[in-house]
């Protein structure tokens, strides 16, 4: 993620709404499962409905996942710089977690910036491990994440962010032997950060070499990535990629086609690349959640979002779903029901159409960082307000899961949202879907 965390995109995702909803997420906190909450009374009811009966067969294979994102520390480490054995106890204790809450599957970032969980001969260690970028921690974290996910029982998703190099526009700061600093050519500042230019097909093969490292290195479950391609669009900046553009962009009819063609392209090469170095990896996104809106293109969704991934990030990611060059998808559905600009019921009955007929699996990016938060609107201080999601998403039998942002918010559970989750709807153990 191009911000410093998911929570931050979410903010500047809303912002860009004609009816903004202000962006919070409570500090991480530990603990098992809470007791659930008592019945619904009339708060709990909307368009939704009230929570669903738990029903054994639709259980038997859903995707029950939860991200744990490692940039700026948003869930894990806590903090820079702790020894290895108190990093690896933060970890352990996350898939505990995940266990106690019957999730099956955890999704962890394992290249937040241009940077590297593992030890990568194409790129630094991570900065957020030991507080200097390229210093070793002293043990293996992605190796042994895998390996303890799996000794539970739960799936292993590699999550990278291709295009992000770092959260500041000074080359000087990264490790001296950062590719950035060896191929200056390939960086374009924009928006107070720094990215590669998806429009250099050398960038492409780089960053697809040094993802795929981890894939040849380690038996992960599906590699992942989240909603960061061209960057979210900053009022007043553009994104300077003329020489990329003058250089390979001339069969194209606009720059916007041929900025949708390279990411087109990342998406097609790296899932090619899966297939090649570990055949049944699978390969999902979870991009923000509105591809176009209905009054730019009749094929959107009724929303009016002030991003559309089709024309500001140049993601055409219906298009990644329809003709299944990814396993599965997971839009990030941040926002509650009867949102007036960005429904969340009007979104899950979208998304189930623009996955029907496809072999790509539909799952449902949950805000769980959203329940409870002080800031948030009424809707998210009810704590059924995440399940009546499951329960409308029930509904709809293309939608096959659901994964919940973040880690530090699955911990704290301030208004036991989760809790009633797991209460109404993850009664016993599920596997995910294959």
């Amino acid at each position: 993620m191009a911000r410093i965390s998911r929570r931050t995109l979410a903010r500047a995702a809303l912002s860009a709404l004609a009816t903004p909803a202000p962006v919070a997420g409570p500090p991480g906190g530990t603990g098992p499962v809470p007791a659930a909450p008592g019945p619904a009374g009339p708060s709990a009811r909307s368009a939704a409905g009230a929570a669903a009966p738990y029903r054994s067969a639709r259980a038997a294979a859903e995707m029950r996942g939860v991200w744990i994102a490692t940039v700026a520390n948003r869930d894990w480490p806590s903090r820079p710089g702790l020894p290895a054995d108190r990093q690896r106890a933060e970890l352990i204790a996350h898939l505990d977690r995940a266990v106690r809450y019957r999730l099956n599957t955890v999704i962890l970032q394992v290249r937040p910036a241009a940077d590297a969980l593992w030890p990568s001969p194409y790129e630094p260690w991570s900065e957020w491990l030991t507080g200097t970028q390229g210093r070793h921690p002293g043990w293996d974290p992605l190796g042994t994440a895998v390996r303890e996910a799996h000794a539970r029982g739960l799936e292993l998703h590699a999550w990278f962010n291709p295009y992000r190099v770092a959260n500041h526009t000074d080359p000087t700061r990264l490790a001296a032997s950062h590719p950035a600093r060896e191929h200056p050519g390939w960086v374009v500042p924009y928006g107070g950060r720094l990215y590669y230019d998806p429009g250099q097909p050398e960038v492409r093969a780089f960053v697809r070499r040094a993802m795929l490292d981890a894939v040849a290195r380690y038996p992960v479950d599906a590699v992942h990535f989240d909603d960061y391609f061209y960057p979210y669009p900053v009022a007043g900046q553009t994104f300077d990629d003329d020489a990329s553009y003058d250089r390979h962009g001339g069969a194209f009819p606009s720059r916007a086609a041929w900025r949708r063609h390279n990411i087109d392209t990342l998406v097609r090469e790296t899932a090619a690349g899966i297939r090649r170095v570990r055949p049944g990896t699978r390969f999902g996104i979870s991009p923000f959640g509105v591809w176009r809106n209905a009054a730019t293109d009749p094929r959107g969704s009724e929303t009016r979002a002030g991003v559309q991934t089709y024309d500001d990030l140049y993601a055409d990611t219906r298009t990644w779903v329809r003709e299944h060059w990814i396993d599965y998808v997971v839009p990030q559905l941040y926002w509650h029901i009867g949102h007036p600009d960005a429904d969340y019921a009007a979104l899950v009955a979208w998304w189930s159409e623009a996955a029907k007929g496809t072999a790509t699996h539909l799952y449902l990016g949950e805000a769980l960082y959203k329940a409870g938060a002080a800031d948030q609107p009424s809707a998210w201080q009810d704590p059924v307000e995440l399940s009546r999601h499951l329960t409308l998403a029930a509904r709809y039998p293309r939608v096959r899961g659901h994964v919940f942002f973040a880690a530090r918010d699955l911990a704290a559970d301030p208004a036991k949202a989760m809790a009633r989750v797991v209460a109404d709807h993850y009664r016993g153990p599920a596997r995910p879907p294959r």
